[in-house]
């Protein structure tokens, strides 16, 4: 089972499904759509996958949430389960790796790292995610914010509900520390739809170092 957060990703929505059918035979899809305003949703239903979206946008945590809870729903023993970002394209295919990790039995949680590094910031809101990893959990990742991610259904239920917003992938490797399930993070040579230095770019960044210090007050509490 792969489910796939996207966003207004009409562009590029059909290549990664595809390349994730072509290298998964068998594996069930899932799109997880937050409002985007721009065909993601009817593209990805043409390119076979099962779509969740709601009327508003509701972040990235919430609304891949809210897939994963229908995914569930329909089979409750679905082997591993990987999660992915919709703007990957044919890139998608290397994610096979981490599925066969967990199937292999290497870990429980496989988190993918990028091997390039294209655009960013200056590194406040990773360097933040990190510290409060390292602080919730004792965990130090490389790739703390990475949403490529393959896992058992049993670390799955323990993440659920996800953290909200962009907090998501923060959540979900505190969660797994705490409940004593391995992580082990793998470099692959990944491609996306990076934000650069730009008056968005660093929209986006403060939107996810706000969704980071909102994540770990939630964990710090629990």
């Amino acid at each position: 089972m792969a489910i796939v957060a996207a966003r207004n990703e009409a562009d590029s929505i059909a290549a990664t499904l595809a390349a994730l059918r072509d290298s998964l035979p068998g594996i069930t899809l899932w799109v997880a759509d937050d409002a985007s305003g721009d065909g993601t949703a009817e593209a990805a239903m043409a390119a076979g996958a099962r779509v969740v979206s709601r009327g508003r946008p509701h972040g990235k945590g919430a609304n891949v949430t809210a897939a994963a809870e229908a995914a569930l729903s329909e089979d409750p023993d679905p082997g591993v389960v990987l999660l992915c970002d919709a703007d990957l394209g044919a890139s998608a295919a290397t994610l096979v790796r981490l599925v066969e990790a967990v199937e292999a039995g290497e870990c429980d949680l496989a988190v993918a790292a990028f091997s390039r590094r294209v655009g960013g910031g200056f590194g406040v809101a990773l360097g933040f995610a990190r510290w409060a990893i390292r602080r919730l959990c004792g965990a130090a990742p490389a790739a703390p914010i990475s949403g490529q991610r393959a896992m058992r259904p049993e670390v799955l239920r323990e993440a659920l509900p996800f953290a909200d917003g962009f907090g998501m992938e923060i959540g979900i490797t505190v969660d797994a520390v705490r409940a004593g399930y391995r992580i082990h993070e793998y470099e692959l040579d990944l491609e996306h739809r990076a934000t650069g230095r730009s008056v968005s770019g660093f929209a986006h960044r403060a939107a996810q170092l706000r969704d980071f210090a909102r994540a770990y007050l939630s964990r710090r509490r629990g």
